[in-house]
């Protein structure tokens, strides 16, 4: 894939998600909803920061390959302060737990993003 395409699948996918959790809630509230503010109080401030919620979020999403909320937590990490260094050291741990296959997605799909959220921000 090219530069531009990598840009367009990373904001493509992030909406895409959260489309797919919008149209899950419409189809089935009780459980959509509850799931929305379940999430949504785990991932609030509190003795661990929200950035700190979303770089452990990415470590368990790099060692489960789950390529969606790896793209969601790394921007949201981004979004709540966390630097690329920061991002970087959640993913070499990772790679220490979860050996190559974690390692893959931390140097492909999580630079894609951090790159993404880069471009975004200048």
């Amino acid at each position: 894939m090219e530069e531009h395409e990598y840009r367009s699948y990373v904001i493509d996918s992030i909406r895409e998600y959260k489309m797919g959790l919008g149209h899950f809630a419409d189809r089935l509230p009780e459980v959509g909803h509850a799931y929305m503010e379940f999430t949504s109080a785990c991932f609030q401030e509190g003795a661990v920061s929200e950035k700190n919620k979303h770089l452990i979020a990415l470590g368990i999403a790099v060692n489960a390959q789950d390529e969606y909320c790896i793209m969601y937590h790394t921007h949201a990490a981004l979004a709540n302060g966390a630097s690329e260094q920061e991002v970087l050291e959640t993913i070499g741990v990772c790679g220490a737990f979860g050996g190559g296959a974690a390692m893959s997605q931390g140097v492909t799909l999580v630079q894609h993003v951090i790159d993404v959220y880069n471009d975004t921000q200048h």
